[in-house]
């Protein structure tokens, strides 16, 4: 009886190892044009990629959170055909309703499928200053976000928090971070680079507040487990710290 009972024991602790991986690969996307990579079991990094003279094709990441059947976008995919790819897939695989979509700034990278979101009536957010500068680019003319904040925003997704926080400038002006206590996940955007990183585009940047601007962040959000840059590869907080270190120099 006792080796009965052990041998249930076996079998059943490896059908929850291949259930869970099997789980885990189902959530896993791929395509030409998007990627999503569960990060924790209510957030997920979605990637599109955008063509640039300077730096060829770069991987651009974004945010998705959900909870209780509701969905938060931390930016858009780079265009309209990406970001509805990205809107079907939370719709019909996580089956959730996206209820925001937050632009981190007022970039192509964070906004620029913004069209699609508002055609499916999903309310954007952004800080008044990326409303501002995206109305005096008269190069892409991009879609202006909806709905502006000043400092801080906090959105509810079903009962938890999303808090998204301007802190100051770095890549751009008008730069902002998103934080999710619950999962302890920090989308830095472009204010955040991956480890080993060069400094990028500076274009629109603010180098000489750069370095303090993350200081501040670092200590607004001390629990963030993992941290997201705007491109390349989320870690930890190890990410803010090569960030001052990159832009102290």
């Amino acid at each position: 009886m006792k080796q009965l009972r052990i041998t249930f024991f076996i079998f059943g602790f490896i059908f929850l190892i291949v259930n869970g991986c099997s789980s885990s690969q189902l959530l896993n996307y791929q395509s030409e044009t998007l990627k999503i990579t569960p990060l924790t079991s209510h957030t997920f990094i979605h990637t599109s990629y955008l063509n640039t003279n300077s730096f060829g094709k770069v991987p651009c990441n974004g945010l998705v959170y959900v909870n209780d059947g509701k969905a938060l976008i931390c930016d858009t995919p780079i265009d309209n055909e990406s970001s509805e790819e990205l809107i079907n897939w939370v719709e019909n695989t996580l089956h959730a309703e996206i209820t925001a979509v937050v632009v981190n700034h007022f970039h192509v990278d964070c906004l620029g499928g913004l069209q699609i979101f508002h055609q499916k009536n999903i309310k954007s957010y952004s800080t008044y200053l990326t409303q501002e500068l995206a109305k005096k680019d008269t190069l892409n003319h991009p879609v202006i976000p909806q709905i502006g904040f000043d400092k801080e925003l906090i959105l509810k997704v079903g009962n938890e928090k999303v808090i998204n926080e301007y802190f100051g400038g770095g890549h751009t002006f008008d730069n902002i971070v998103s934080y999710v206590p619950s999962e302890k996940v920090l989308f830095g955007g472009c204010l955040i680079k991956e480890l080993n990183a060069g400094k990028g585009n500076l274009e629109d940047a603010n180098v000489k507040d750069w370095p303090q601007t993350v200081k501040k962040v670092k200590t607004a959000f001390p629990h963030a487990k993992y941290v997201i840059p705007g491109h390349g590869t989320y870690g930890d907080q190890s990410l803010l710290d090569y960030t001052i270190q990159l832009f102290n120099k």
